[in-house]
């Protein structure tokens, strides 16, 4: 499985995101000129090698009308001496000449800051101007983004969840605190840290939107093979931080190769003061959290010699959140314990033989069949 991996230490932007995908293309030169043949008139792209905080990787920048934007990050810069609205936006992105997919995808993530944006200043999409992410160089970011996730075309998107950095960001609207109103309503649902207040912004509204739009999950890296390394770098030169965004793009062992091929999270608790009745219900009801794989209970010995049982929880990476705090409110557990690991799985097929469904996994030199107990009964 092709996988792309970013890592966001420093958060993200969207010129960062466009410059580490750019490293990732066999021959950069070429994938620059069609993007840039692929921008709005008067806009230009231009990409450097340079280094932040001792790391060297590319540093993209977009001119519009012959003037390069001097930016720390392109979403708050309030010297643009017009606004745009969503509809504007939206047409001069169907206007790109850029294939129908990477042109919907742009399309989703200026209606997802477009979304954040009304949430935060309390007025309709259609009244929300683009005084901060409407901007020429951003859509440029968008759609160079866009474009190269396209020509990556990899299987699934995995990051680490992202710094938002601290302190404060100025904006058109004044002095906001980190993240920004707009950013914190992209980042509802998704895991994201800020352990920086000196930092300032890490993480911008393109950023963020350019996130949701593309990973599907987060968490340490996963083991990839024989992979290809590119670092996007911010503008702003951090003391202490190389600004930068780390993508990793390489194949995941398949159960063919030998190898692990899967990432489980095992969420655990141990549980003395609940009933067996209690424990049953919330047993069920975690089993019918979305991505909740298995659920189960082992009895312990804890401490003046109480009888109690671990509770276990094996889920995708990307739900253990979710099922963590669902754990905490479905139980009398204080406290739920994390553990990542990666498995090895066989690939399934279910398949109907005889109005009886049976599943069919094969791999690692196995093939097993087992016809679904529930079905089995229900023909007796």
């Amino acid at each position: 499985m092709k996988t792309l991996y970013l890592q966001l230490e420093s958060g993200a932007a969207g010129d960062m995101l466009a410059a580490a995908l750019l490293e990732l293309v066999p021959d950069r030169a070429a994938a620059l000129a069609r993007l840039a043949a692929a921008m709005p008139p008067g806009v230009e792209l231009h990409a450097a090698r340079t280094t932040r905080g001792g790391l060297a990787g590319t540093l993209l920048d977009v001119s519009v009308h012959g003037e390069v934007e001097g930016r720390d990050h392109p979403d708050h810069h309030d010297h643009h001496h017009h606004h745009t609205t969503l509809a504007e936006v939206r047409g001069r992105i169907e206007a790109l000449p850029l294939p129908d997919a990477v042109r919907a995808d742009a399309l989703a993530v200026f209606d997802s800051i477009a979304q954040a944006e009304s949430k935060a200043h309390g007025e309709p999409v259609d009244h929300v101007h683009f005084h901060e992410v409407g901007s020429l160089d951003a859509l440029a970011d968008v759609a160079c983004v866009c474009a190269l996730m396209a020509e990556l075309a990899p299987d699934r998107v995995l990051a680490s969840p992202p710094n938002a950095g601290g302190g404060t960001v100025r904006c058109a609207h004044g002095v906001l605190p980190v993240p920004a109103p707009a950013t914190a309503n992209l980042l509802e649902g998704l895991p994201w840290r800020g352990d920086d207040p000196a930092a300032g912004e890490l993480l911008t509204p393109t950023g963020a939107a350019l996130l949701r739009r593309f990973v599907a999950g987060w968490g340490p890296m996963p083991c990839l093979r024989a992979g290809r390394a590119g670092v996007g770098l911010g503008h702003r030169e951090i003391p202490g931080r190389a600004n930068a965004v780390r993508a990793f793009l390489g194949e995941e062992p398949s159960a063919a190769a030998g190898g692990p091929n899967g990432r489980v999270c095992e969420l655990l608790c141990n549980i003395d003061d609940m009933t067996g009745e209690d424990l049953a219900l919330a047993c069920d009801r975690l089993r019918g959290e979305p991505g909740a794989l298995d659920v189960s209970l082992s009895p312990l010995q804890m401490k003046k010699g109480r009888p109690g049982h671990l509770l276990r929880v094996l889920c995708r990476p990307e739900a253990a959140d979710a099922l963590a705090a669902a754990a905490l409110r479905g139980t009398s557990t204080i406290g739920v314990r994390r553990v990542d690991c990666t498995r090895y799985e066989m690939a399934r097929e279910i398949r109907v033989e005889g109005g009886v469904r049976v599943k069919h996994s094969a791999g690692y030199g196995a093939a097993k069949t087992k016809p679904e107990a529930d079905d089995r009964a229900a023909r007796r």
